[in-house]
């Protein structure tokens, strides 16, 4: 039997739908962007990198939320679903607490005080662990996208995750890098 035979029964698991609705999921800013942005403003193109590694790193938890099931315990407990969103509500409002309070970020006339590369990446992936966009994206949408006739849905996770990771890591490498840009040419 020919590829093209096979493929009029088994739909292929990249689509262009995937790869532009992904690509917008990525480009949206949201906590993770809008970190890399900061990051590279303030520390330099460097530390963008690590902030735009560790966001994508911070993907993998809700990669092994979908993959162990999660996602079916998510859709039949409305109340699963609340406490994880209202937990990443109160992170996100305990960040932003944290940033009101320290004004060193405000300033310009001060140099950021150093981080290290794991403490970037660290900040990165707990921003990440709790944000509702990526929660949304894989517990409600990624399983659409593999085929329930596919030989084996678990490589076809993997690797529709993969991609999406590629494209944030990317995506938000050239925030932080355009970020530094623009604070290097001011």
């Amino acid at each position: 039997m020919a590829w093209y035979e096979l493929n009029k029964y088994h739909e292929p698991m990249i689509t262009l739908d995937f790869l532009i609705t992904s690509f917008i999921v990525v480009l949206i800013p949201g906590t993770g962007a809008v970190f890399t942005v900061s990051t590279g403003l303030m520390r330099g193109k460097r530390a963008s990198l690590w902030a735009a590694l560790g966001c994508t790193l911070g993907i993998v938890p809700h990669l092994l939320a979908t993959i162990l099931g999660l996602a079916a315990i998510m859709h039949t407990s409305a109340l699963a679903f609340s406490v994880l969103k209202y937990a990443g509500v109160a992170y996100l409002l305990y960040l932003a607490y944290a940033t009101w309070q320290d004004r060193s970020g405000f300033s310009f006339d001060q140099a950021p005080s150093q981080a290290s590369a794991w403490q970037l990446v660290v900040k990165a992936v707990l921003l990440n662990l709790l944000n509702p966009k990526l929660t949304i994206f894989f517990l409600a949408f990624l399983p659409q996208f593999v085929s329930p006739k596919a030989a084996s849905p678990l490589a076809d996770m993997l690797i529709l995750s993969g991609i999406f990771m590629l494209m944030t890591f990317v995506v938000f490498a050239v925030y932080g890098l355009l970020a530094h840009a623009f604070a290097a040419s001011l």
